[in-house]
């Protein structure tokens, strides 16, 4: 990967997002956003652009001059969006709702130019199968994985939930690394064209 060549910041406090984003192999900072995530937007992939936006963009407006980056993950089942359960009868039902079906998620990535205000996005999307779990092993996962959406942990090699994945698996944990690249290529790109 190309040397970013300013200050790269992520807009997450996400131990997963961290990790994942040192495989990019450029250095980073964390920077939470603290940015509402409330959203009236009921559409998967609009509501995570419009979600990792936000979070780089209130980054942005504090750090002129940086690239920040920001990123928001959801899951989709038979036409309802689910997002980190608010609490454990939240857990179970989003837990019931995915139990032996499969589902999309859904990473909206958001690089944004403190320095000029621009912004890219892209969208990452992964089919993954839930395992049909009894009650009983059901009941063990609920509360498990609280700051997850889905309420369930695809890295989790002690977690039997999932059984399947088609498509990126970083994506499903996060942060599609991939997205990333591509996003730091039209910057250069746009920054490349620009100059001529």
């Amino acid at each position: 990967m190309r040397r970013v060549s300013r200050p790269l910041i992520l807009a997450s406090v996400s131990p997963r997002r961290r990790e994942i984003l040192k495989g990019l192999g450029v250095p980073f900072r964390v920077v939470p956003s603290k940015a509402p995530e409330d959203t009236a937007e009921r559409n998967p992939r609009r509501m995570v652009l419009d979600l990792a936006l936000r979070k780089a963009q209130t980054v942005a407006s504090r750090r002129k001059g940086a690239l920040v980056l920001g990123a928001d993950t959801v899951v989709w089942s038979a036409g309802h969006i689910l997002q980190k359960p608010t609490d454990r009868k939240d857990a179970r039902r989003i837990l019931g709702k995915l139990n032996g079906r499969w589902h999309r998620v859904y990473t909206g990535v958001a690089l944004v130019d403190a320095a000029t205000g621009r912004s890219w996005r892209a969208v990452a999307m992964t089919r993954v199968k839930a395992r049909r779990l009894a009650p009983a092993q059901l009941e063990a996962l609920v509360g498990k994985h609280m700051d997850k959406a889905g309420a369930y942990a695809v890295q989790d090699t002690d977690d039997p939930f999932i059984e399947a994945v088609r498509g990126p698996f970083d994506n499903v944990v996060g942060l599609p690394l991939d997205t990333v690249r591509l996003l730091l290529k039209k910057m250069a790109r746009s920054r490349t064209a620009k100059r001529r």
